[in-house]
């Protein structure tokens, strides 16, 4: 499984989930906290490669390019530490 992630000024994010490139177009709107501390089923693996901190995981809604080239609102999840940043993008449902 590849991942980059790029953030840049107009928050450009490049993913590879499920055989699924996909380009994060915009600001990320309507961000909640799914789950936070042991309540992240995979709080081990994250710490493991990315290191200790107070991690969460988060949703919003964006809009997407997918590699067809066509634009659609989709929710996101990822997981998030202070220091570390956000990690694991994907895309969980198209709107």
């Amino acid at each position: 499984m590849i991942k980059k992630h790029k953030l840049s000024l107009n928050f450009t994010i490049f993913c590879y989930f499920l055989i699924l490139f996909y380009n994060l177009i915009g600001q990320i709107e309507r961000i909640e906290t799914i789950a936070k501390g042991p309540g992240i089923r995979i709080l081990h693996r994250l710490q493991k490669v990315y290191g200790a901190g107070n991690w969460r995981k988060m949703k919003g809604i964006a809009i997407v390019q997918l590699p067809d080239k066509t634009k659609c609102k989709a929710e996101i999840h990822w997981y998030e530490a202070h220091g570390i940043g956000r990690k694991d993008f994907k895309i969980k449902e198209v709107l």
